[in-house]
Parts: C-alpha cells; structure tokens; sequence
C-alpha cells in the first residue's frame, strides 16, 4: 500500500507520471514529494511507487 495525500492506496508498482496522469493531475500545475522529499519533475516518469511510500501531491492554484 502507498499513502497519497493521506490515503492508503494499492499503487504499489506503479510508475507516478501513470498515477498522476490516470487521476487528472496535470504535471505543471503540481508538486510530488516522496517519502519527504521533492521529486523533480524530470524524475515522474522513472519513479516507481513502492509499499509504505509516503506520497504527497500539492496542487498550484493562481488567483488574485
């Protein structure tokens, strides 16, 4: 199981850039940290979702 944003998911094996894309989140407008640490975004696409990963996905919002 990995935590995303607080929620136990089964997404073990999962590659991120798959996992963000497949939930609607548009890399640009996002940041991923990982087990408390940020993942560039160069990184999405060989990052490999692992059991007991913590993950925390942080959406950009602009506005004035």
């Amino acid at each position: 199981m990995v935590t995303i944003n607080g929620e136990s998911l089964d997404a073990a094996g999962k590659i991120l850039s798959e996992y963000l894309a497949e939930n609607g989140y548009s890399p640009g407008r996002i940041a991923v940290e990982k087990n408390g640490e940020i993942v560039p975004k160069s990184q999405y696409d060989q990052t490999v979702l692992a059991n007991g990963d913590l993950i925390e996905i942080v959406s950009f919002v602009g506005g004035g």
